[in-house]
């Protein structure tokens, strides 16, 4: 368990860690030359049962919040620090405000320099106490009168805790925090004969030594952060093979980095976790006790470790009230990491005032339709614990299936539990490059409805065409859905037979694309000028001039034996027989399966002609959706779907 201090300044907090734990957490030589504690400093001790509790000591000045926050998002209990000559002071409120908002409701307090006071003055304390924490998460939280330096009280606080640490430790055990690898950074340094350290609190998963891990975002520019090894780590001030969710550790680092590469703010996660963020969606709560939050609002963000100065722009209302709740998008000046779940501290402009705390929810957000009634209720769903729930309504939602890598991370899943989450839903699964898509049932059945209903309006508005190309056929069922799927969904009802195909067309089964007895004459008479050639056939106009046809006439025509499937208009008034085009595919395809591509130049070689020649027929198929390009090349589409030019 990390327990936490909070507290005005001066109230003892550092005085007290010392006197549970033999250490001093002021760790910098101006904080002990001064008597004040100015950053994060750290204490560890031995527990009975062999497990170690662990103190992040913060400190208490005003202009220092943003030192005790990036501390606070780490702790697991909350110990007040409260003078009692004072009392509760303005930094004592500002604190627990914080941790309320931050969601912390396991604490105690600590009523410290009993020994100054008499009885009378430690009962009014208490009572100031108990008023101030009602309304606030640690409401009924213990008060421990004690004395650090005297040593009075300090083992009934000592006891207290070891005892809320074997019950922690049991949650852990029974409620673990599986999931990715993720430590946020409030600490780097470089020790002799070891290199750069980073410490943090581990948020999810699990590392050991020989890891590799990335430390993102960078400000080097490099969008994937750096990549580091684990050599060697201690873990809640022990050395260990292994740290885990809930264990403050310190990682010895090795790679291609240096020490003002890493800074506080960075996280240390796992390579699949790495995916640096400037907006995501939350929800938000302002205390009772501060103004209220307009849109647009400018603030710091306190997310993890990083200070970050940022945006609120709202999606429910043009103000969220005093101790109301709300959906927010937070738009940020500059990169962070973060997943579902994460809790936030928004501070003013000034970094003076809190503005509000909040949840992450969304990580990756829509660009457009922010404040639609669908979008809150996923945003609504989200807030609940079970990423089952919003899968459901997101594969609904989404036509053209949800990004399972995006909800994996945005949910920091490992693979195995996502894998298992996805049988557990039904989902239809279609890999598409790196992208993992998935469909509902329901929402697989549909879009397969929607491509057959296409399908009959097209041959309805057009009977004289074979059909409709693959690409544009997909891009009139949905045009934001992936081509890899909508491959699967084509192979799916070719094989059921609801659909068919004839060379590069796609068509319903019934459907048969005819041309009158004159075009089928006229035509007669031009294809031996066509075939003379067939991979450089003669264009429109010189098919006009030598067979003496009005150009017009020959144009015509051609456009009606390319609706129906038997000329391709490969280039502007560039038309090629659909044997042809049957085999320069085929050539392709063995130009693929001999260089992994086809280029302008060994199509050329192969074919015969100009190259500007091999350049259009290239293009062609990178239109129709055979081939992609990619540089200078063009790559075969990996589809068994792809080679039906092969087979018609």
């Amino acid at each position: 368990m990390i327990v936490g201090t909070a507290g005005h300044i001066d109230h003892g907090k550092t005085t007290l860690v010392k006197a549970l734990t033999g250490v001093d957490a002021d760790r910098l030589p101006q904080e002990k030359a001064r008597g004040i504690t100015l950053d994060l400093g750290y204490a560890y001790v031995p527990q009975a049962d062999g497990s170690v509790l662990g103190f992040i000591d913060v400190p208490g000045h005003e202009k220092l919040v943003h030192n005790m926050l990036a501390g606070a998002t780490g702790i697991d209990f909350v110990l007040l620090v409260v003078a009692a000559a004072d009392g509760p002071m303005p930094q004592t409120r500002e604190h627990l405000e914080l941790l309320d908002l931050l969601g912390l409701d396991r604490g105690a307090v600590a009523l410290t320099k009993c020994d100054a006071v008499d009885a009378a003055r430690i009962a009014a304390a208490r009572e100031e106490i108990d008023a101030l924490l009602a309304a606030t998460r640690l409401q009924g939280s213990p008060v421990f009168a004690l004395s650090a330096t005297t040593g009075a009280g300090v083992a009934e606080l000592r006891a207290h805790l070891d005892a809320a640490a074997a019950a922690h430790q049991k949650r852990d055990a029974d409620v673990s925090r599986p999931g990715r690898f993720r430590l946020a950074i409030d600490r780097c340094f470089t020790l002799a004969g070891i290199g750069t350290v980073v410490t943090g609190t581990a948020g999810a998963g699990r590392v050991g030594a020989g890891d590799t891990v990335v430390i993102a975002p960078t400000e080097r520019g490099n969008h994937g952060g750096i990549r580091a090894r684990i050599k060697s780590l201690h873990v809640q001030g022990r050395p260990a093979q292994h740290g885990q969710a809930g264990e403050r550790c310190a990682l010895a680092l090795a790679g291609g980095f240096e020490k003002k590469d890493i800074e506080r703010g960075m996280w240390v996660v796992e390579a699949a976790a790495a995916r640096p963020l400037k907006r995501f969606q939350a929800e938000l709560r302002v205390p009772a006790t501060q103004p209220a939050l307009r849109h647009w609002t400018p603030v710091h963000l306190h997310l993890g470790a990083a200070d970050i100065t940022a945006r609120v722009a709202l999606l429910e209302g043009a103000q969220i009230a005093p101790g109301a709740m709300a959906l927010a998008e937070i738009l940020l000046d500059r990169e962070t990491l973060a997943v579902r779940g994460d809790r936030f501290v928004l501070r003013d402009a000034a970094a003076r005032r809190n503005v509000a705390g909040g949840r992450v929810l969304d990580c990756f957000p829509p660009a457009r339709h922010k404040r639609s009634p669908a979008r809150l209720a996923l945003l609504a769903a989200l807030r609940n614990d079970d990423p089952a729930l919003s899968l459901r309504l997101q594969a609904g939602q989404s036509a053209a299936g949800v990004d399972l890598g995006r909800f994996a991370t945005n949910w920091n899943l490992a693979d195995d539990a996502a894998a298992a989450l996805w049988r557990a839903a039904g989902l239809r699964l279609v890999r598409s490059g790196e992208d993992l898509i998935g469909f509902s049932a329901a929402g697989w059945q549909a879009l397969g409805e929607r491509l057959l209903a296409v399908l009959a309006t097209e041959h309805q508005r057009a009977p004289d065409m074979v059909g409709v190309e693959r690409e544009r056929l997909r891009r009139l069922t949905l045009p934001t859905l992936a081509r890899a799927a909508f491959d699967a969904l084509a192979a799916e009802l070719l094989a059921a037979g609801r659909l068919a195909a004839t060379r590069a067309w796609l068509h319903l089964p019934a459907h048969r694309a005819s041309l009158n007895a004159g075009d089928r004459e006229l035509f007669a008479a031009l294809q031996p000028l066509l075939a003379a050639q067939p991979f450089g056939p003669p264009r429109v106009r010189d098919v006009a001039r030598d067979s003496c046809i009005a150009e017009d006439v020959v144009r015509q025509l051609f456009r009606r034996l390319a609706r129906a499937g038997e000329l391709y208009p490969v280039a502007h008034d560039h038309y090629f027989t659909a044997e042809a085009v049957a085999n320069l595919a085929a050539i392709v395809a063995e130009l693929n399966a001999e260089n992994a591509a086809a280029r302008a130049a060994d199509l050329r070689d192969r074919i015969g002609g100009g190259r500007k020649v091999a350049i259009h027929i290239l293009e062609f198929f990178d239109r129709i959706g055979y081939t992609h390009r990619v540089r200078d090349e063009h790559v075969l589409r990996s589809t068994g779907a792809t080679h039906a030019w092969l087979n018609n």
